[in-house]
């Protein structure tokens, strides 16, 4: 093994009334060659696996950075005095991998809704890793075995994003693709369908104007710079085997246009991965099930394979 892979990847566990602490719990159950960091409350996890009826005995790969909760957790409870704890563990492990000591970050599933009422404003992973490492732009990618989505907005009402849609945002976010394409999947010429806003991608305008006003125009523009786009196209048949067959990846304008589609596909086997971060991240394609924790009956496929993904692109070599 070389020296980049002895060093580990780091762990956030998320939220600790949730089924994060299960997944990792199980996953430590089978042998694992990848050394791994993991941030949390080390009581926490021992408590969980005696509720599970597991061992908890971490092999010699597996390294625990204990973070002491406030105040003891009832699972399935979330408890708004545990909400800093959760920015703790993401905050830690970032900057472990700021720092070389971890080569990766897998973050478990966390509950934006108790953090925000602790007072800490919180839309999601991807928007508070880019403050954290100072980047002014992220884009949130998911991927599974059938094919790869990003999106052009993430964490937004529904009646914000026409607004958000804009020459800038959206040159901004494909170059980001383009990049991390090449960087971290050594795909040398990346293609990227967009999907249209509107229904019919606008129907020449008569369902909608983004299309004409600001989507295709942006993307001759960067067709002109040698960026592969196509589009933008009708988002009900931009996830078809035809139209995923000329393309490497499909650029969604809102949340669920496009994570309706991909999880509608392997949902427990795909990937969040932050594009455009100094550091490679990604994460579980579920959040933290609270009526789940405790039972046994959490599935740890999508951690598994987050942190498979995380080894894959720190194996791979960077142009």
């Amino acid at each position: 093994m070389s020296n980049t892979l002895k060093t580990p990847i780091a762990i956030s566990v998320g939220e600790p009334a949730g089924i994060g602490p299960d997944i990792l719990i199980t996953l430590l159950q089978h042998a694992t060659e990848t050394p791994l960091h993991i941030f949390s409350d080390q009581t926490l996890l021992e408590k969980r696996a005696k509720q599970l009826g597991l061992n908890f005995q971490p092999s010699q790969q597996i390294t625990i950075n204990h973070i002491p909760l406030p105040e003891a957790t009832d699972t399935g409870t979330l408890n708004v005095a545990n909400a800093e704890y959760v920015i703790k563990t993401i905050e830690q492990a970032t900057q472990a991998c700021l720092e070389n000591r971890c080569r990766a970050l897998v973050t478990g599933p966390v509950h934006k809704g108790v953090i925000n009422e602790a007072g800490i404003h919180f839309t999601g992973h991807t928007e508070y890793l880019a403050k954290l490492t100072n980047t002014q732009r992220t884009v949130m990618m998911l991927a599974n075995q059938f094919y790869k989505v990003a999106l052009l907005t993430t964490h937004i009402p529904l009646s914000q994003v026409p607004q958000a849609i804009t020459t800038p945002s959206l040159k901004e976010c494909i170059h980001i693709i383009h990049k991390d394409l090449q960087k971290r999947f050594n795909i040398t010429t990346p293609r990227i369908l967009v999907c249209g806003l509107n229904p019919h991608a606008g129907e020449s305008g008569h369902l909608g104007r983004e299309e004409i006003d600001i989507i295709e125009p942006t993307l001759k523009i960067l067709a002109k710079e040698n960026i592969h786009v196509i589009g933008p196209v009708s988002a009900d048949t931009a996830f078809t085997h035809a139209s995923l067959a000329r393309c490497d990846i499909v650029l969604a304008m809102y949340h669920d246009q496009g994570l309706t589609a991909i999880k509608s596909q392997g949902f427990g086997e795909t990937v969040n991965i932050t594009l455009g971060l100094p550091l490679v991240r990604t994460s579980v394609d579920h959040g933290v099930a609270l009526d789940l924790a405790g039972t046994g009956k959490a599935c740890f496929q999508s951690l598994k394979t987050a942190i498979s993904m995380a080894d894959e692109l720190t194996r791979s070599p960077s142009p």
